[in-house]
């Protein structure tokens, strides 16, 4: 017992039994099986929880030093993305069993937006999404999103300093065009197979966006100024207390820059102490800043508090998420 609480072991610690209680929840209370191992035999739930439970400690354990945190995140996030879309092609192929609902659904981050709207009826991956909202500010964006992690891939490398131009402009006309083609396709009565190929072409034009200038730019180009869902994140994150800032310790050597992929730390943000609108509060910058200038804020808790409880929040819901079929 004195081991495992340990100043080091103590957040790990904690994410576990969140995790776990989480989980045995939803193995009791939901009858619908949500658990995937449920899904093969009985019993299976339990398993899956203890296994998933250990897996947070683990994340938990490594991304709580600054140095390994964006190893870490990158790692648990592909580790989320591969998963989801494994169960997707075994959905697809082998059995629905793999699917959360029976039922396939098309993995277009967007399709929160527009499926609600064109069916007129709430989704409960919209829920969920919006839940992560209002519990982890943008944590969606840099955690549970299964798309943003390909971004992530393609984005490797040392990113430039000069900032994305019109950003915000073509930021805000993709998620207004989103919302009035989903108006139009539904005022007009389109089929449910016309409005599915509308949301596999945003996709694929997504992933074209990630390829070729994501890629290029080594900058989340998709995530930070094509997905409607970032730009919903980007401004419905400020509903959350969580922020990060920048101290007068700050002595402007930039380095931090290298490391943000959202295109949230250029000069003038520096300049200004705190990261831009499109800032995730990944953390990713804590390695690069020798003088630990940029800090987490929560309320009136002290900045290693406030990491430390954000850290707790995203880390049990990833862990959650990644224990169910969300397809």
């Amino acid at each position: 017992m004195i081991y495992l609480f340990k100043k080091q072991h103590l957040l790990p610690t904690l994410v576990f039994i969140f995790v776990a209680f989480l989980l045995s929840m939803i193995q009791l209370k939901v009858k619908l099986p949500m658990l995937l191992f449920e899904r093969f035999f009985d019993g299976g739930g339990w398993i899956e929880i203890v296994l998933v439970s250990v897996f947070g400690w683990v994340v938990a354990y490594n991304m709580q030093d600054p140095k390994k945190s964006a190893k870490w995140r990158h790692i648990s996030w592909s580790i989320f993305s591969i998963w989801f879309f494994t169960q997707l092609a075994m959905g697809i192929l082998v059995s629905d069993v793999f699917l959360l609902t029976g039922k396939l659904h098309i993995p277009v981050p967007a399709m929160m937006i527009s499926g609600p709207i064109f069916r007129g009826e709430k989704s409960i991956m919209t829920l969920l999404f919006l839940s992560t909202i209002v519990l982890t500010g943008p944590a969606w964006c840099s955690q549970l999103c299964y798309f943003g992690a390909i971004d992530s891939m393609a984005a490797k490398g040392k990113t430039t300093r000069k900032p994305l131009k019109n950003k915000m402009l073509y930021k805000n006309s993709i998620l207004l065009l989103v919302i009035f083609v989903t108006l139009i396709l539904r005022l007009f009565n389109v089929s449910a197979l016309t409005a599915t190929i509308f949301g596999l072409s945003f996709g694929i034009i997504g992933l074209i966006v990630i390829l070729f200038i994501s890629r290029k730019q080594n900058r989340m180009v998709h995530c930070s100024t094509y997905c409607p869902i970032g730009t919903l994140v980007n401004y419905m994150r400020f509903i959350n207390p969580f922020r990060m800032y920048i101290d007068s310790s700050c002595d402007l050597c930039m380095a931090c820059t290298s490391k943000c992929k959202y295109d949230a730390l250029n000069l003038k943000h520096i300049q200004n102490k705190k990261p831009g609108i499109t800032c995730t509060l990944c953390g990713d910058c804590l390695s690069a800043c020798k003088s630990q200038s940029i800090k987490y804020k929560f309320l009136g808790l002290s900045p290693t508090a406030s990491r430390n409880l954000y850290l707790f929040l995203t880390i049990s819901f990833y862990a959650v998420f990644l224990a169910m079929g969300r397809i």
